[in-house]
């Protein structure tokens, strides 16, 4: 059988890595799509009132208001695009995560058929062994077989 080794340790921490990089990389997703709900909220919500702005001044509106309306789709608009800076910002993230999880992934496909060459190569030497007791063994008893007689 096959004793524990630095390689089934490295395996195992490997695992680990893998698993922490896909649960952070879920968290990123996560993230992302979040602030693009809260960007297409946003965009939505200035659409809307840039409608409002539009009919209020067909129907006629002061000044005053007109500024405020100005103002509110200004300060809008700087939230959008505060808001594709942090979406750009998850993106970047998100690549960098996934790029992290398939170098772990990666890894750990290395070790695991290093260890699987390993065992072919202990079973094989296990094999040669059992086959050489086995052929000791029959020439023991032909050796055997011949004196007695």
């Amino acid at each position: 059988m096959i004793k524990s080794s630095s390689l089934d340790t490295l395996i195992g921490l490997t695992k680990n890595n893998a698993e922490t990089a896909n649960q952070r990389l879920q968290g990123l997703m996560r993230d992302r799509q979040q602030a693009e709900l809260q960007l297409a909220t946003l965009k939505n919500y200035r659409q809307d009132y840039a409608v409002r702005l539009q009919k209020a001044t067909e129907t006629g509106m002061s000044a005053s208001n007109y500024h405020n309306f100005r103002q509110f789709i200004a300060t809008l608009d700087q939230a959008i695009l505060q808001q594709n800076n942090v979406v750009v910002q998850l993106e970047v993230k998100l690549q960098n995560g996934r790029k992290h999880w398939y170098d772990e992934k990666r890894r750990l496909s290395s070790y695991e058929t290093l260890l699987a060459r390993r065992t072919r190569y202990e079973s094989a030497r296990n094999n040669r062994n059992e086959q050489l007791a086995s052929d000791e063994f029959s020439a023991n008893q032909f050796y055997r077989a011949g004196q007695s007689h």
